[in-house]
């Protein structure tokens, strides 16, 4: 019963983090309310709960597999990254991004800004989810979560987040670990904005 009640308040607390992150700019900058709402305050979330962050998926996990699947899921990608982000939508979002910040500017832009959302949604949702639903519903779940935070961006993205969420969720789910979905994540945002700027 504890589990399920403490479930309930992480489950809470995502959905309220969603919502102040869409409509609220606390510290200033993008990457780093990111870094607040869905890495720092999560681990914290789980101390206070008295539950390991490990078994949150921040852990090494599988390595061997999970460098195995990013290496992989970065070749598969990279083709198709390359042929839509030559989209005027993609081009007018993420052009100025790049010009804003250029190459190195941009990796660390994308590295502060993703590696809470992917502790978020590979990790903190998807084990809560996996304690209530089991894996392969946690897996669908959260990235139906996910594709509903990207509603500002391009459409063929956004739609697209169904399945490339529910990839990074089974990547997560498999090395139990949210790592590697966040080093697949990075590579797919950096090459899709430097693509966009071409």
């Amino acid at each position: 019963m504890k589990r399920n009640w403490q479930s309930a308040i992480i489950l809470v607390y995502a959905t309220v983090a969603l919502v102040l992150d869409f409509y609220n700019d606390f510290l200033g900058r993008e990457e780093w309310n990111s870094l607040l709402f869905y890495l720092i305050i999560p681990l914290l979330l789980l101390l206070v709960l008295r539950r390991s962050p490990a078994q949150y998926g921040f852990r090494l996990g599988n390595w061997k597999r999970g460098l195995l699947l990013t290496a992989g899921g970065c070749a598969l990608m990279a083709p198709v990254l390359w042929i839509v982000a030559h989209r005027p939508d993609f081009q007018s979002y993420y052009t100025p991004l790049w010009s804003a910040r250029g190459a190195w500017g941009t990796l660390l832009y994308a590295a502060e800004d993703l590696i809470g959302w992917e502790f978020f949604f590979r990790g903190v949702l998807l084990f809560t989810l996996a304690d209530i639903a089991g894996g392969d519903w946690a897996i669908l779940f959260q990235a139906m979560l996910f594709t509903l935070a990207h509603l500002t961006k391009p459409q063929a993205e956004t739609l697209s987040c169904i399945v490339g969420g529910s990839a990074f969720g089974w990547v997560a789910w498999e090395t139990k670990s949210f790592f590697y979905p966040f080093f697949i994540h990075l590579f797919v945002t950096f090459f899709t904005i430097w693509v966009a700027q071409l």
